[in-house]
């Protein structure tokens, strides 16, 4: 017989799998698109004016949640991560980006 608690982890590990999240950023570093793209993600990003990256990341929440760690852990060789700020995430039904770019 298996305990509730495993079962319940389980489930949560089944339905983190298939769940696919959207979630915007602001980090300092170049090579974010890179880094999205070899995880599969979509998205995009964008340097500011402020030598800060914003931008958007969209695909499976796992993928999502490696992608947040690197933003305001690894991120680029040279870059010095100050902090990374992410907000408005949210669950989604399907990708709304398709690809990953950098946005002018």
């Amino acid at each position: 017989m298996i305990p509730c608690v495993l079962l319940l982890c389980l489930l949560h590990a089944i339905m983190a799998e298939n769940r696919l999240v959207s979630v915007d950023f602001e980090v300092f570093g170049n090579y974010t698109e890179d880094h999205g793209r070899s995880l599969g993600l979509s998205g995009w990003v964008k340097n500011t004016r402020q030598g800060t990256v914003i931008g958007q990341v969209q695909g499976p929440w796992d993928k999502v949640s490696d992608m947040k760690h690197w933003l305001k852990s690894v991120g680029s060789p040279s870059s010095r991560i100050d902090r990374a700020v992410f907000s408005n995430e949210r669950d989604i039904s399907k990708v709304e980006i398709h690809g990953f770019s950098t946005r002018y």
